[in-house]
């Protein structure tokens, strides 16, 4: 790549190596353009890492998870309300969803980030869109090295919103740290999680050095909205498409969630029983991961497996590569089959490091039970409502803008139950 050696990895065993020892195998700094966009615990390295992790870590855990579940309920509720009026007059009708899911996964994301502040937060979220479409025209366009800092009219509005957002973060942050500080209790959302970790963490080590700044708790604010909304978004919208296709599977899923829930309200205990939905997010994640490769660096001579490596090499594991391989899933590699899931998923990869949607090893996606509650709660409210198949319009077309996303829409035929 350029002046770089790049050795693609397909070896589970390498790999597993590869993810287990962060600080030998460093993330390979992206874009700088993306790295406007996706900073904080994604990016560093590290010790930083292990600070940033030990105070984010909080907000992810069962517990916290519990309290989200009415925030996830209201903005599938809404989802579903909307889709209730287009069938008013009709039994069935055609409805592109992706643009509903993504809607619904934005609240979810505001209300669980910013609780109180949900509305400024939706409109952060619409400007941090706006600036991964923009970033990803520019990197697709620009043919030569320093095009960024040209001051073009897409390069200035990047600038902007990236401006935008921080104040807008800022804004909350400090109105939060003001209540806190009044003895408010704001701690049932993200970012009051978020702070009351870092204060904590001043208190037990009584060193400064050891919490996030402000600078640091916007850019994982803007992470999470970021990595969060697309992960369950893309999540919800390829599982729709295959469930639309293999309607057996659908029926097997909603037989499941109607025994669970019957038209009652879903709740944790009910979603964490799922297991027809289990395997069948784990087969979709195969099919149709959200980030289809991971890069690693080294800094110095490395040994990797029996291969000796130069400073400077990346690596590259191709996760489409490895969710695709013959000898590891079969012949029926291509073919959707959640049934390969039943027994879960270390009996099926055999304890080998080949599946990897939320990524491997200490560096594993710190939000994926939020993701995957998330789109619990969405597909069995979907399930509890409507029946759906894949419209004769749609058109099959998986494209990278960041992950891997329907180029043209996801049109289904909707119907009542």
């Amino acid at each position: 790549m350029g002046p770089r050696p790049t050795v693609q990895v397909t070896e589970p065993a390498m790999i597993k190596e590869i993810l287990a020892d962060y600080y030998k195998f460093q993330k390979s700094r992206g874009n700088p353009l993306f790295r406007k966009l996706m900073k904080g615990l994604v990016d560093v390295e590290g010790d930083q890492w292990v600070k940033h992790r030990k105070i984010i870590n909080p907000a992810f855990n069962i517990e916290k998870l519990k309290q989200m579940i009415p925030a996830f309920y209201t903005s599938c509720d809404e989802m579903i309300n909307k889709w209730k009026d287009l069938l008013i007059k009709e039994s069935s009708c055609e409805v592109d969803v992706c643009p509903y899911i993504e809607t619904m996964s934005n609240d979810v994301i505001s209300r669980t980030a910013f609780g109180s502040s949900f509305e400024e937060g939706r409109k952060i979220f619409e400007l941090l869109h706006e600036m991964l479409v923009l970033i990803v025209k520019s990197i697709q366009s620009d043919i030569f090295p320093g095009s960024r800092f040209l001051p073009t009219k897409r390069n200035k509005r990047i600038k902007e919103i990236d401006q935008k957002v921080k104040d807008s973060i800022k804004g909350i942050v400090n109105k939060r740290l003001v209540a806190m500080k009044a003895g408010e209790n704001s701690n049932d959302d993200l970012l009051g999680i978020l702070l009351r970790s870092n204060y904590e963490e001043i208190k037990q080590d009584g060193n400064k050095n050891s919490r996030l700044s402000i600078e640091e708790i916007i850019e994982e604010c803007k992470l999470f909205y970021v990595a969060g909304q697309e992960t369950t978004r893309n999540l919800l919208i390829w599982t729709m498409v295959l469930l639309g296709q293999h309607t057996n599977w659908q029926t097997r899923a909603r037989d499941e969630v109607l025994h669970l829930f019957r038209d009652k309200k879903p709740d944790f205990e009910g979603l964490s029983h799922l297991k027809v939905v289990n395997m069948i997010f784990n087969e979709v994640l195969r099919l149709y991961p959200s980030v289809s490769f991971l890069g690693r660096i080294i800094h110095k001579e490395t040994k990797l497996g029996d291969i000796m490596l130069p400073a400077g090499t990346l690596l590259h594991i191709n996760v489409l590569l490895l969710h695709y391989d013959h000898e590891i899933w079969g012949d029926d590699v291509k073919e959707f089959n959640p049934e390969r899931f039943s027994e879960g998923v270390s009996k099926v990869t055999k304890g080998q490091t080949c599946y990897l949607p939320f990524g491997g090893g200490p560096r594993i996606c710190i939000g994926q039970n939020f993701a995957i509650l998330e789109a619990k709660m969405a597909l069995a409210m979907i399930l509890q409502h409507f029946c759906f198949e894949i419209s004769p319009s749609y058109s099959h077309a998986p494209h990278l803008l960041g992950t891997l996303q329907p180029q043209f829409g996801v049109h289904l035929i909707l119907n009542k139950l």
